[in-house]
Order: structure tokens, then sequence, then C-alpha cells
């Protein structure tokens, strides 16, 4: 797979009936491994082990009501206290962060209006942080970290 501009892990890769996957320690199961699947395995794995995220507190293709339909986000992160504080959209390294993968996150955040959006396509990263009174956003220099 591609390097990505993040540390580098081992991850427990299976080669079967002509397909790669790639366990996936935060659902506990194996999973097709695309190269959307090598960028949220890596980047998540670099919360936990670099930003202090609990794994327990990651729910990867969270499902969520956007008006009448249901959508998958590729991470949704809560808290201590059961919060949901971000939402973590993937893409490969092939798609470049435009204002419409921007968008997409925007949407999936009407209904659940966390504190943190969050991008990478694994090469660069975005994340902004929102505050709802003042209706904006600011873009930060870097992830948070869980504290």
């Amino acid at each position: 797979m591609i390097k990505l501009n993040l540390p580098e892990y081992n991850f427990k890769i299976l080669k079967k009936e002509g397909k790669t996957y790639i366990f996936d320690s935060f659902r506990k199961k194996y999973v097709v491994l695309s190269p959307e699947e090598w960028v949220r395995q890596n980047f998540l794995t670099y919360l936990v082990e670099k930003k202090g995220y609990k794994s327990s507190l990651i729910a990867v293709e969270a499902q969520i009501k956007y008006h009448s339909m249901l959508k998958r986000c590729d991470a949704l992160i809560y808290n201590s206290k059961g919060e949901m504080i971000m939402i973590v959209e993937c893409k490969s390294t092939e798609t470049r962060l435009s204002q419409e993968v921007f968008d997409q996150a925007v949407r999936y955040n009407y209904p659940l209006q966390v504190k943190y959006l969050t991008i990478t396509n694994g090469l660069t990263h975005y994340c902004c942080e929102i505050n709802y009174q003042c209706r904006k956003y600011t873009f930060l220099k870097s992830i948070p970290n869980y504290n």
C-alpha cells in the first residue's frame, strides 16, 4: 500500500480467494483492504497511538440519519461521557480534499453537532473546530489530542 503522511503501523494483513484483507481492531474483524480502508486504519491508529484517543470510543462506519436518509461516516469519536466529539471522513490518497469532501462531513454533522470535523486522504489532514454560538469554524494547525 502507499506510504502515508502518518507513522507506520503493523497491521494484520490476510490474502484470501484473491482479495486482501486488513484486521480492523475497532470492529474486531477482517475487512477488504481498499485504498480508503488503508487510510482509515492508519489514521484511526494514529489517533489512538499518538493523540490519546480511546479505541473503545471510536465507532467505525457509524450510521447517522440525515434528513430521511441513512448515511455512514467513516468514524465517529466519543468522549468519556458518551458525547460525540469528532467526525472523521477518510478518502483514498488519490482523492483531492476538496470543498465537496468537506461539505460531505458538514452534512453528516447537521444532526450530530460535534466539536471537530476531520477529513484526511492519508497525505493531507484537515481538522476544524466548530463554534456553534458564533456560527463559525476554525481550521486547526494539527489534530487535537483527546484530552
